[in-house]
């Protein structure tokens, strides 16, 4: 279907969020995704599947995309397109790695970079429908400077609580050292395994292999821990 951007919005130094109208569009459930095909003048087509940030009813959707520098894609949706452009768009997809409000009991969110995207619908999902399950994020990035949705996840909703875990550079006077996300953090600051909590882990392949590796060992159920990836194998 073809749709068309709205609006823009700056994230990071190399992301942006972008707002689309989609006639016709049914809404989506939390976690799903898009297909955004392109197509050159030549007759040349690239097609990337995007995690949408928003869901529910309405027309209008929302992608956040970080540039990957070889990428045949993302530089374009995150340098170049405008509002008023045109886009086509083929969704919403994927049925595994959804929340819905009508789930109940506690949600674990762990999200690599920009794998926060689904995990933000997901948060935003629970907002709108007045959803008393209790959230947790923990929100791995390079250094501040890389959060995207920044102002929504420093002012949490009640029942959403937010970790940060930095890996290059930290805010001054920050009590966790840089590092990727360990065992450790895994313990401290998510819902333990005798919760039975529902897992979403979305972010780079490496990222989110080590992590739903590290939950399974702390005894989580393998099948309460539902995975995204996203670059090489």
């Amino acid at each position: 279907m073809t749709a068309t951007v709205a609006s823009v919005h700056p994230e990071t130094a190399s992301a942006r969020s972008l707002t689309i109208d989609v006639p016709g569009w049914r809404g989506n459930i939390a976690g799903q995704h898009v297909d955004v095909r392109l197509t050159a003048e030549d007759g040349y087509q690239a097609v990337r599947s995007y995690s949408l940030a928003s869901s529910g009813p309405g027309a209008t959707l929302q992608l956040a995309v970080d540039r990957l520098p070889d990428g045949e894609v993302s530089p374009y949706l995150v340098d170049d397109v405008l509002p008023g452009d045109q886009l086509e768009i083929r969704g919403p997809l994927g049925g595994w790695f959804v929340w819905e409000p009508s789930l109940a009991g506690s949600v674990q969110l762990i999200a690599g970079g920009s794998g926060i995207v689904p995990l933000m619908a997901m948060i935003r999902s629970r907002a709108a429908s007045a959803s008393t399950s209790p959230f947790r994020l923990l929100y791995s990035v390079r250094n501040p400077d890389d959060v995207f949705f920044r102002a929504e996840l420093e002012t949490p909703t009640p029942g959403l609580e937010v970790t940060w875990a930095y890996t290059r550079a930290t805010p001054t006077g920050w009590p966790r050292p840089t590092g990727r996300v360990t065992g450790d953090d895994l313990s401290a600051h998510c819902f333990p395994a005798s919760e039975n909590p529902a897992v979403f882990v979305c972010g780079p392949t490496g990222f989110v292999e080590a992590v739903a590796n590290a939950l399974v060992l702390l005894g989580h159920d393998p099948a309460r821990v539902k995975t995204e990836r996203f670059g090489g194998a």
